[in-house]
């Protein structure tokens, strides 16, 4: 896997009172919502279990928008990490 990293300035994350953890989850679902990312894959960025993401969305009345599109990536990520065979 590929990771890339980014820079942000300790003003910025000292403004905004959050964590990098809690960076990572806001644009991961700031990214589902704009139908950038798919559950799967927003999810995975967020660090959250499916149930956890899946009540983070509903706690911020946030749609699932899961479709057969976001359900073939996610099979496919599945197959490709080993976990379906």
């Amino acid at each position: 896997m590929t990771t890339v990293s980014i820079e942000i300035p300790g003003e910025v994350m000292h403004a905004t009172h959050m964590t990098p953890d809690d960076l990572k989850r806001e644009l991961a679902i700031h990214l589902f919502r704009e139908g950038k990312l798919s559950f799967g894959k927003a999810r995975e960025l967020a660090g959250l279990t499916v149930w956890d993401f899946h009540n983070l969305l509903g706690s911020r009345n946030i749609p699932l928008h899961y479709g057969v599109e976001e359900y073939e990536v996610d099979l496919a990520t599945l197959k490709e990490l080993g976990r379906l065979s």
